[in-house]
């Protein structure tokens, strides 16, 4: 991936608070219409797996394979890629790194476009596809996350993080029924459904491409609107003639957190909560399917209303976050007790015994964690100096989510022996004892302390 040179940019004019959040709200909106458009295009490409390439029982074990490769492609690609594209996130300019993986983003999803409708692509190039947008979001994500920083002041970051927080939570309530609307129309339009776009889409197998070709739309109207705005990009202190090597870069954020201990024990709590819950994506289907003894043909329809549940918890957490501003000072009491209470919400969905019960956990479990994800963020904001932030948010990245793969690899080797409903009551139960043992961690009840100055790092 290359981008333009890193000379240094004419500062921007001065910014008042007014006019820094009102420049924040048009960069979290483009990035909101690029979430919505990834959610398409995510569940575009399972619908084409699914219904298009393996839509035979007997290739049942073709779709796990595929399913599993491509999400893997996408996953390990963001994971990996994180420790480079934090440290240049801190080297080069943020607004036209944003930029230019917007533009690369966009790129490849017309390349995807491209793949479906003129032939049958095998699924490991799938899976580089994948694996391609997984790396331009992480490092469009390393930019995005340390530029929005810069804009907000410390006393509107929950509020800010709040915003943040709902735009997956809105993806995943609109996603996949904008893309299941989109998916029928070359249908509709055989059938005359939809005379105005009847020649457009007729010829097209399914609305996959469709998809595809308005993920690339938000990524080019995202760039559009980024290349609009200005922000101030903060100074690096180490330049000059012993500016450190990438090298040292991509391994500063490792000694920048295990340095400070309060940091640490903050990261390894959310590591471990990652690890009790992300299988959720396992258990929720053995769950409704064994557990609530849910008919075969019913599972699809039981199965969206517990995910819609989750996804509206967490666009109600979200914007109760936002409109609130979150805690001002003891911002870890922001983490902890919302975390105590998912981990109990997260616990009595095993044992709810009913569909309705079971969704209004998941529901609660969805309005905490963009409480408890929000007050995080606005910590490590207000202890990581703007010019750090690319590196040590990404080794913060990799260590807080490389436990969710595990979680859903332990997920499924254990859900056949004790049962779906045992995991989630015994998982949740460990989260809410591990976030309760934190409230009385004495390095946690220092996490908003001032920090030291990080140490120079040199060539």
């Amino acid at each position: 991936m290359t981008l333009p040179p890193a000379d240094p940019l004419p500062d921007p004019p001065a910014l008042s608070d007014a006019a820094r959040w009102r420049t924040f709200l048009w960069l979290w909106g483009s990035q909101a219409l690029s979430v919505l458009g990834g959610g398409l295009s995510a569940f575009a490409m399972n619908i084409y797996l699914t219904q298009s390439r393996f839509p035979l029982e007997a290739q049942k074990p073709e779709l796990a394979a595929a399913l599993a490769l491509t999400g893997l492609g996408w996953g390990a690609a963001a994971i990996l890629g994180a420790p480079l594209a934090g440290a240049l996130a801190d080297r080069w300019n943020r607004r036209r790194m944003m930029i230019t993986c917007d533009l690369l983003g966009a790129l490849l999803l017309v390349l995807g476009v491209l793949l479906v409708t003129l032939g049958t692509p095998p699924v490991w190039l799938l899976t580089l596809f994948t694996a391609g947008l997984g790396l331009v979001g992480t490092f469009h994500g390393s930019a995005f996350d340390t530029s929005y920083s810069s804009l907000v002041t410390r006393d509107r970051l929950p509020r800010a993080n709040g915003l943040m927080q709902t735009l997956w939570s809105l993806s995943g309530l609109l996603s996949p029924a904008l893309a299941a609307l989109l998916i029928g129309l070359p249908a509709l339009a055989r059938q005359g459904e939809v005379p105005l776009l009847a020649g457009a889409l007729a010829g097209l197998p399914d609305g996959v491409p469709l998809a595809l070709g308005i993920d690339a739309a938000s990524f080019l109207l995202a760039a559009l609107v980024v290349s609009r705005l200005h922000w101030p990009q903060p100074p690096r202190r180490d330049g000059g003639s012993a500016r450190p090597s990438l090298a040292q870069d991509m391994r500063f954020g490792w000694s920048f957190i295990g340095r400070r201990p309060a940091l640490l024990h903050l990261l390894l709590t959310f590591a471990g909560v990652n690890l009790l819950t992300s299988g959720v994506g396992v258990l929720h289907p053995l769950l409704v399917r064994f557990t609530l003894g849910v008919p075969a043909d019913g599972t699809g329809a039981a199965l969206a209303t517990v995910w819609t549940a989750l996804s509206a918890g967490g666009l109600l957490g979200g914007l109760l976050v936002s409109a609130t501003g979150g805690l001002k000072r003891r911002r870890v009491l922001g983490v902890l007790l919302p975390m105590i209470a998912a981990g109990t919400a997260h616990a009595l969905s095993g044992v709810a015994g009913s569909l309705p019960l079971t969704a209004a956990c998941v529901l609660a479990f969805g309005v905490m964690t963009p409480i408890m994800n929000a007050h995080s963020q606005s910590i490590w904001q207000a202890q990581v100096a703007p010019e750090l932030q690319g590196r040590v948010f990404s080794v913060r990245r990799l260590i807080a989510q490389f436990t969710a793969p595990l979680s859903t690899a332990l997920a499924g080797l254990l859900a056949a022996r004790v049962g779906a409903g045992s995991i989630l009551l015994w998982s949740g139960a460990l989260m809410a004892v591990l976030a309760t043992a934190q409230l009385l961690n004495p390095h946690l009840r220092r996490v908003e302390d001032p920090l030291p100055e990080a140490p120079p790092l040199t060539a």
